[in-house]
């Protein structure tokens, strides 16, 4: 991995995630406590990934913000913050508000939280996550709001609830899919009969999530975003937690509810019916793709490029479910070693056993040279052994790749500029099918 800077980055700043955190809260309301160019600078980059996704009532550049100057540097800028909050409760209809801070305002060292304090004392609900940019990116913002929300927002000491789960691991925006994903593992989860809080959904409510902490288990979809968080609310709240790779397909959507069933008390003849069912249905409809799959060979080589959720969950979805040949797994996060641990070890457990190469690299223009060193080119003319025929699954940055190589390509990962997507997903059974069915319609579209 290039170790001393990032090329094409797929995030923004923490702030830039927490506040699209916010946002998809139901009423919420981020408060940036920032100079005026850090919204717009993120906005636009949020704007033009997330596949057409824009801010909504109070996203991207609607939201409210301290806009501090040169003299809020110098004397302090919490006189101005409260000042803001003030005139956001005047005119913006919140259900939760959040103030997140920048990197000036964290130099500087204003005191965001007790400027929170005293709303809060006054019956305001509020919350304060530290969001300056220099602490990471996106993801880690996802993860400050989620730290304060289970800290200052949530109800204490409430009794637990056997079949109530809470979820969460998928970061909106950054992740365009993340409506879609978050539903359809929703459903699979109310398949065993369990109550689920997954805080950013259409379903979901304040209410709901100031309950939270009845919750007998947390499951982070997620083996690097969001466990901070699960650690938290454990300490705090007294749940375990569960994480686990973000299930896409048949095989790793099997293995999911296998581990959640064991975990959550779910009966294993449940458990099984339930498999099952989902299973009939997804080899039903997969069915009639067969004999035009092996007609017209639509097995391909496959080079995945995305974050730590996707990579290597894509990966095992083309080598277990669609018998693809993944030769390289590009991991484009900035991972500690630790999780970079935890990624790898999702594809030691491919069912296939096929031998794919992952690299965690944050240089986009390094990937070729990756794939050059996985599959060197010999012969030549018409007897040069191309790697081919290939197919590209990552990001919007990754087309030049496709073309370098002559490969189709599909936008998955952020940023997704050339897709627009509303409740689409990737995840479970049905996430599943509509992979299958979105590689195989790139590759038969110029037909």
């Amino acid at each position: 991995m290039s170790g001393h800077f990032i090329e094409r980055a797929r995030y923004t700043c923490a702030q830039g995630g927490a506040a699209a955190t916010v946002t998809a809260l139901p009423g919420g309301i981020p408060i940036l406590h920032s100079p005026s160019g850090c919204a717009g600078n993120f906005a636009w980059t949020q704007n033009g990934g997330a596949g057409l996704q824009v801010g909504g009532y109070c996203g991207t550049l609607a939201i409210p913000s301290s806009s501090i100057q040169e003299h809020d540097v110098v004397f302090g800028g919490d006189k101005r913050l409260r000042e803001q909050i003030e005139n956001t409760l005047k005119v913006m209809d919140g259900g939760i508000y959040a103030v997140l801070t920048s990197c000036v305002t964290e130099v500087i060292g204003d005191d965001i939280k007790s400027v929170v304090a005293d709303f809060r004392e006054q019956g305001v609900p509020i919350i304060g996550a530290e969001t300056g940019g220099f602490k990471g990116n996106s993801y880690l913002g996802y993860d400050l709001v989620l730290q304060a929300l289970f800290r200052d927002f949530l109800e204490r000491d409430i009794e637990k609830k056997k079949k109530r789960v809470n979820l969460w691991g998928v970061i909106p925006n950054y992740d365009p899919f993340w409506r879609g994903n978050l539903e359809e593992v929703r459903r699979l989860l109310e398949k065993f009969g369990l109550e689920v809080n997954s805080f950013f959904l259409a379903d979901d409510t304040l209410d709901g999530i100031r309950q939270a902490g009845a919750a007998s288990l947390n499951i982070v979809v997620s083996q690097a975003y969001g466990v901070g968080a699960a650690k938290l609310f454990e300490e705090l709240h007294g749940t375990p937690y569960l994480s686990l790779p973000l299930p896409v397909g048949a095989s790793a959507s099997e293995s999911f509810l296998r581990a959640v069933g064991k975990a959550a008390g779910v009966s294993a003849k449940r458990t099984n019916a339930v498999i099952g069912a989902e299973k009939k249905r997804y080899y039903r409809y997969l069915e009639p793709l067969t004999d035009c799959y092996n007609d017209l060979d639509l097995q391909r080589y496959a080079v995945v490029v995305g974050d730590a959720n996707y990579a290597t969950s894509l990966t095992r979805s083309l080598a277990d479910d669609l018998g693809w040949l993944p030769e390289l797994t590009v991991c484009t996060d900035p991972l500690k070693d630790e999780e970079q641990e935890r990624i790898a070890g999702q594809l030691q457990r491919l069912e296939s056993n096929y031998p794919t190469k992952l690299v965690f690299e944050t240089d986009g223009s390094q990937i070729i040279g990756h794939l050059r060193e996985q599959w060197p080119a010999t012969g030549n003319g018409k007897y040069q052994n191309d790697f081919g025929p290939a197919f590209v699954l990552g990001s919007s940055l990754d087309r030049e790749l496709a073309l370098e190589i002559g490969a189709p390509h599909l936008s998955v990962s952020f940023p997704v500029a050339n897709r627009a997507v509303l409740d689409r997903g990737y995840t479970g059974f049905r996430g599943g099918l509509r992979l299958i069915e979105d590689l195989v319609g790139v590759i038969v579209a110029g037909r």
